[in-house]
């Protein structure tokens, strides 16, 4: 599994975190931005992961903000991306399960480092069920192909 990480100036330590809890996993990645001490609009960053997550480089994808609502925001504008911004163990393993989201997003003012790299873990080891979600991820997908064309 390949992972495309990225975040905004609020989120730098966590992705750090989060990165060498990858490292320890022994799970690949790629750091799209920011660096230490960089300045950044989260949008620039959310695009770039979606975007490769959409173009199939990499599998799932990892962004982080102040409360990770705007990454999710702006990852959910790319066609075929479906990004949940979690705080909580169950809802992390449900954006994979139930939703099949391909990108998980953090706002490192409302978590802990700690809890996030649980929350990896989490999201990383679960996969989409399918059964009864698997007619509303259809139609999710369905209406993204509709608006697309627009």
């Amino acid at each position: 599994m390949r992972i495309a990480i990225g975040c905004d100036e609020n989120g730098y330590e966590m992705k750090e975190a989060i990165k060498a809890h990858l490292e320890q996993r022994g799970v690949e990645y790629e750091d799209m931005g920011c660096g230490a001490g960089e300045t950044v609009l989260y949008p620039e960053i959310a695009r770039r992961v979606a975007v490769s997550i959409m173009e199939g480089k990499f599998d799932r994808g990892i962004l982080i903000c102040g409360t990770g609502l705007g990454m999710a925001i702006v990852a959910n504008k790319i066609p075929g991306v479906r990004a949940a911004t979690c705080h909580d163990v169950y809802s992390a393993e449900r954006a994979r399960k139930s939703n099949n989201a391909q990108i998980i997003t953090f706002g490192a003012q409302v978590i802990g480092n700690v809890l996030a790299t649980k929350l990896v873990d989490v999201w990383l080891d679960s996969e989409f069920a399918g059964g009864r979600s698997k007619p509303k991820v259809d139609l999710i997908d369905e209406i993204d192909r509709e608006f697309r064309k627009h």
